[in-house]
């Protein structure tokens, strides 16, 4: 048995799924489903965005977005968000059934149904190589997600992108400790 190349494609085994919000200038919210980013320093975060999007209008006046984690309870919203234009489509939350919250720490709207919410000021977006970075100035997590003090993951039930199928995973179990059960190689 051997290997199957792909080529030169941006996929990886479950790639994140984030919800990305920003207000325009009448404060009126707006949101869109990106894949391709990651955490990129300890108090940064970096996506891959078209400059078109009106996502990246916003932004570029707000200098905020928020970052929610998509969940399998709101997968077809989560989905719809992601196909759907900001630009043709004004009231794309509201279609998607989702509510928004003024987020406490930068000019961006925290999507309420989604339990994990990552609030950021924009540090730079270069619309050369599509990057957007921005600072991370808190996390919030809905406490009905909690357990002993600490996020549960089997309640949220985020969603990781399969882009060798166009698939939405569910995460949850359970599988080992970070930072300890490889200690047992040493």
């Amino acid at each position: 048995m051997g290997r199957k190349n792909f080529g030169v494609k941006p996929y990886s085994a479950g790639q994140p799924v984030w919800i990305i919000a920003t207000y325009d200038e009448n404060k009126h919210p707006n949101a869109m489903n990106v894949a391709w980013g990651g955490i990129s320093e300890e108090n940064e975060i970096s996506v891959c965005l078209s400059p078109e999007h009106k996502t990246c209008s916003n932004f570029n006046i707000t200098k905020a977005f928020t970052i929610s984690m998509a969940t399998k309870k709101y997968v077809a919203a989560c989905d719809y968000l992601g196909i759907s234009s900001g630009n043709k489509e004004k009231d794309k939350i509201t279609k998607a059934g989702l509510t928004v919250s003024d987020s406490e720490f930068v000019n961006a709207p925290v999507i309420n149904e989604l339990p994990i919410c990552m609030e950021c000021r924009v540090k730079e977006f270069d619309t050369e190589t599509c990057i957007l970075k921005g600072e991370i100035v808190n996390v919030s997590v809905d406490e009905e997600y909690l357990g002993d003090g600490k996020v549960d993951l089997s309640k949220i039930e985020p969603i990781v992108f399969d882009p060798f199928n166009n698939a939405y995973h569910v995460i949850g179990e359970k599988v080992g400790n970070a930072f300890s059960d490889g200690k047992k190689l040493f």
